[in-house]
């Protein structure tokens, strides 16, 4: 009787470490924190190479995310808010004294993103960065400027949507390593650390102080200035 009692209780424990331990916990698929990425100028003799950011930080949080960079000796600070919730873009510019901000709503963004004209075919290729699993993705530019070239992208990191209102939105993950060509600028970003972080809900707000303004105006804008 004593033995029967024994086994029951061993048994019971047994069920209770296995319901309490439940499945492994992946610590890395974190919904709010910050990737860092270097940026690297591809076209260097670019008149506006000296204008571009050597960082790029990239903060989330349920699925929000705001991009920001610094250049010219802080000069020229630029934001990037995107909300899937509400399906908007928007881009905040502090050139000097002046603040600026532009939002796109669900067509305004197909319409920026129909200007890149990417073809984009997913590979089963794989690598580490920043320690996380990327898939690699081939790029062709349709227009044929730039040349063909790789991306790599992960989904370790618990965010969804992350790039609704980007020219890569037809891959499904968070981008690690990529590139962009505007305003007569071509930037390799790839990502160097992932911080799990606290992010507070008015990173992804628009301040009153900046002056609302077209998309047409902030392309004017940086052809003045730039």
């Amino acid at each position: 009787m004593k033995n029967r009692l024994f086994f029951t209780f061993l048994t019971f424990t047994y069920l209770l470490f296995l319901i309490s331990c439940g499945p492994p916990v992946d610590e890395g698929f974190i919904s709010q924190g910050i990737i860092n990425f270097d940026a690297e100028v591809l076209n260097t003799d670019s008149p506006m190479a000296s204008m571009a950011p050597s960082t790029m930080v990239y903060k989330f949080k349920d699925n929000k995310s705001s991009v920001e960079m610094s250049a010219g000796m802080g000069l020229l600070k630029t934001s990037f808010i995107s909300d899937p919730e509400k399906i908007t873009f928007t881009q905040l510019v502090k050139l000097m004294d002046n603040k600026y901000s532009n939002v796109l709503d669900n067509d305004g963004i197909k319409k920026e993103n129909e200007l890149f004209n990417l073809e984009i075919t997913p590979t089963n290729e794989t690598k580490m960065i920043a320690g996380y699993k990327c898939k690699k993705a081939h790029v062709h530019y349709k227009g044929g400027d730039p040349a063909d070239y790789d991306v790599y992208y992960t989904n370790g990191l618990n965010i969804k949507n992350a790039n609704f209102a980007g020219p890569y939105f037809t891959l499904d993950g968070v981008l690690m390593e990529f590139k962009i060509k505007k305003f007569g600028l071509e930037i390799k970003f790839t990502a160097t650390s992932v911080q799990k972080e606290e992010i507070e809900n008015t990173t992804f707000d628009t301040p009153n102080e900046y002056k609302k303004i077209s998309p047409e105006e902030m392309v004017d804008l940086f052809s003045v200035y730039l």
